[in-house]
């Protein structure tokens, strides 16, 4: 819906960022948001899925509330593990990142 689509995408903005601060460890490579009437679905690929889900599954319920208080929509959360994540751009990225900035922590002490 047209009328909707602000709304929405200001919704999409906020759940990416909060993905992006709580699943720093968890080698996320993508977030895929898809809504119907209903309910918006959340799909993360992720080289390290069991960072996501925790213990028993108490990490994504969590995770699932949080993003629900966060947008105030129904939110299902998936997730999708990145079988080869040394073939994912944005997961070698991340590595590179992190293991630069490893060393350079490392220099400065």
């Amino acid at each position: 819906n047209n009328n909707d689509f602000a709304k929405c995408l200001n919704n999409d903005i906020k759940i990416r960022s909060f993905l992006a601060k709580e699943l720093k460890e968890a080698a996320v490579a993508s977030i895929v948001i898809e809504r119907n009437e209903k309910r918006c679905d959340v799909t993360i690929k992720s080289a390290k899925p069991g960072v996501i889900i925790g213990k028993g599954g108490e990490d994504i319920e969590k995770l699932r509330n949080e993003l629900k208080k966060l947008v105030g929509e129904d939110i299902y959360v998936s997730i999708v593990e990145v079988k080869n994540p040394d073939l994912n751009a944005q997961i070698v990225a991340q590595n590179i990142a992190l293991e630069v900035f490893k060393n350079v922590q490392s220099e400065m002490l």
